[in-house]
């Protein structure tokens, strides 16, 4: 099955203030704080400083973090294929920052970039988990994606301009970088990994870079509106373009608009945010009646829409308590399998208090397919004869899926995660004849 569905980041749970909330410094008040909304401020490495080694970069402007990430899941119980398989997947990412502002004057400018390397291409959701005649829309391993490889993930320059409210970034760049921030990747489970941008098909997430520019202005310390510019390219997770810097296979543009408003409730911080893509590139049918031409669509829309809010804290530390957060999106279900996305999440910093950095996480997402390419899959069937799901022929019609996903993570020592989970999927990819499923994951992280 070729599937173009994009894949996010695992790392924001062990990478340091690099990723997130990055967009716009004069974007947050001294008293607003992401910690207890999922987002980990920079600890220690296994190295420490390298001998002096980060000491003497930082201060000749140059930060990097080093993370290798691990994701295991077992099939315990149900699925589409009920042998027992481990699966495994890593990755090592590079990201760095050159502050240029001390060589050239110019206000906060500087060069972001981002290396990724994966490995161990076992993939338990389209091995064991889900039918694999179906198209998957969510992953056991959400760092899975794209097999073994090393790749660029971006590559960008950045500044500001008046008086620091207005931050401009253009190069080789993942939207990610600009958009949809409120929501961390924290969850093994690809659906609760961030906001739900991803889900619209016509870009890329994180470790895939594109052509583009982006603008974000703060209006007020709290309400940032994002906009800008990105190359439209289907050929840009291709392998042969892991380290491309050309155009080639570019099919339009990419027009999204952001508002992101951060807030303090009751003196807890929260962050909401709302969005639409624009593009003009040609999107094709997923359903084609017998007789007729694929109809080609050159102006589609989509949209998403979270938010993350911190709604308790312990008794003289605002660092430690529950957030909770949602996030959802709309496509236009004539080209995009994924019609409506969302999930809510739950977690909890600091539970216990011999362990505050540890988090509990308990999150929950819903799915329903488009009905295009539930049609395309029942006249498939009709024209072909077929009823009987198991014959090899039968086209399973996507419907509703739901999947729960349950985590601890313990932070042992500042420059290790171990997260172990329990997963249940109830119709897996949205196929009601395929059993639940039952997935023990584990997620790791080191910071080096």
């Amino acid at each position: 099955m070729t599937d173009t569905f994009q894949f996010k980041s695992g790392l924001v749970m062990a990478s340091p203030f690099l990723i997130a909330f990055g967009c716009n410094a004069t974007a947050e008040t001294t008293a607003w704080s992401p910690t207890v909304l999922g987002y980990e401020p920079p600890t220690p490495g296994l190295f420490g400083d390298w001998g002096g080694m980060r000491t003497t970069l930082a201060d000749n402007g140059f930060n990097y973090a080093l993370i290798y990430s691990t994701e295991s899941a077992y099939n315990a119980d149900g699925g589409f294929n009920s042998d027992k398989h481990f699966a495994f997947t890593d990755q090592t990412a590079l990201l760095f920052n050159q502050d240029l502002e001390q060589l050239t004057g110019i206000s906060d400018a500087k060069i972001e970039g981002l290396i990724t390397n994966r490995n161990h291409d076992d993939n338990l959701t389209t091995e064991r988990v889900q039918d694999p005649r179906a198209r998957f829309n969510d992953l056991t391993q959400e760092v899975w994606g794209g097999g073994s490889i090393t790749r660029l993930g971006y590559l960008t320059f950045s500044r500001t301009f008046d008086d620091r409210k207005l931050k401009w970034r253009i190069g080789q760049m993942n939207y990610q970088q600009t958009f949809d921030q409120s929501i961390p990747c924290d969850f093994q489970v690809l659906s609760l990994c961030g906001g739900k941008s991803a889900y619209a098909q016509t870009w890329s997430t994180w470790n895939i870079h594109s052509w583009g520019t982006t603008f974000a202005y703060a209006l007020t310390p709290e309400l940032t509106i994002k906009t800008g510019v990105l190359e439209q390219n289907p050929s840009a997770s291709d392998r042969s373009r892991a380290w491309s810097f050309n155009a080639n296979g570019s099919k339009g543009v990419l027009l999204p608009l952001e508002a992101e408003y951060k807030t303090i409730v009751n003196g807890l911080s929260g962050v909401y945010n709302a969005g639409v893509l624009y593009t003009n590139s040609p999107q094709y049918d997923l359903y084609t009646p017998v007789g007729k031409t694929t109809k080609v669509y050159d102006n589609t829309w989509f949209f998403w829409g979270g938010f993350n809010q911190q709604i308790t804290q312990k008794p003289g530390d605002r660092e430690q308590g529950m957030s909770i957060s949602a996030s959802m999106s709309l496509a236009d279900q004539r080209t995009n399998p994924y019609h409506i996305v969302a999930s809510a999440e739950m977690r909890y910093r600091g539970l216990f208090d011999a362990r505050p950095q540890d988090y509990l996480g308990l999150g929950v997402s819903w799915f329903d397919m488009s009905n295009h390419l539930a049609h395309s899959a029942r006249e498939s069937n009709n024209i072909n004869n077929i009823t009987d799901y198991y014959n090899p022929l039968y086209q399973p019609v996507a419907g509703k899926a739901v999947n729960f996903d349950l985590y601890y993570r313990l932070r042992p020592v500042s420059w290790l995660d171990i997260q172990p989970d329990i997963q249940y999927w109830i119709n897996p990819g949205g196929i009601k004849e395929t059993k639940n499923a039952l997935v023990i994951g584990l997620k790791t992280a080191v910071r080096f």
